[in-house]
């Protein structure tokens, strides 16, 4: 396996890990602080969070071939309950991270057809899971620092890449029955 492939297979699991640690966090808040106003680029964590599955599934949709397009965001907050939203987070990630472990060396350099309003965007696939990820971890942060105006303490959300990390995410790995193997063991046949 190249060290490309490699990498984007272990981003694609640590954004899976990220998101379900930012989602537990966000499961045991208190009533109405999920959906209170916030000061950020987006004003509440409900409309944070839905924006990231909205912009996943805009880009992984590009990515398979599809043409969703800006319907992707025509209800700006498909789940405003924060199960269903992590549901459809977890379902997201998963799609992600399925498409990655597919993806061969020659892949990388694939056109993805971005379709937007009025024109179609081609992208290299290599450019467009960058983009996706920094998109991930943009919107993520500032749902981090939103938490930190609410009940409970923000969850750390960078402890997913390096092998010295194995008791931090262990919590997160089993609530999504993962293993180190497959976190940590991405070169394997």
């Amino acid at each position: 396996m190249s060290d490309a492939i490699r990498f984007i297979r272990k981003l694609a699991l640590a954004n899976m890990l990220a998101n379900d640690r930012l989602h537990e966090a966000v499961a045991v808040l208190q009533s109405g602080e999920f959906e209170a106003p916030r000061t950020s680029f987006f004003p509440s964590l409900v409309a944070t969070l839905n924006h990231i599955l909205i912009i996943d599934w805009f880009y992984i949709d590009a990515i398979e071939g599809g043409t969703l397009g800006p319907k992707a965001w025509e209800n700006v907050i498909p789940y405003p309950a924060a199960p269903d939203l992590r549901a459809a987070q977890l379902s997201s990630d998963r799609r992600l991270v399925a498409l990655c472990e597919a993806l061969d060396p020659e892949d990388l350099h694939r056109a993805v057809h971005i379709h937007r309003i009025g024109r179609i965007q081609v992208e290299r696939l290599d450019d467009v899971l960058s983009h996706l990820f920094l998109h991930q971890t943009h919107h993520r942060g500032q749902a981090h620092a939103m938490l930190a105006g609410t009940s409970i303490k923000p969850p750390q959300l960078d402890e997913f890449i390096v092998a010295d990390d194995a008791m931090s995410r262990a919590d997160t790995m089993e609530r999504l029955g993962l293993t180190e193997t497959q976190v940590m063991d991405l070169d394997r046949p």
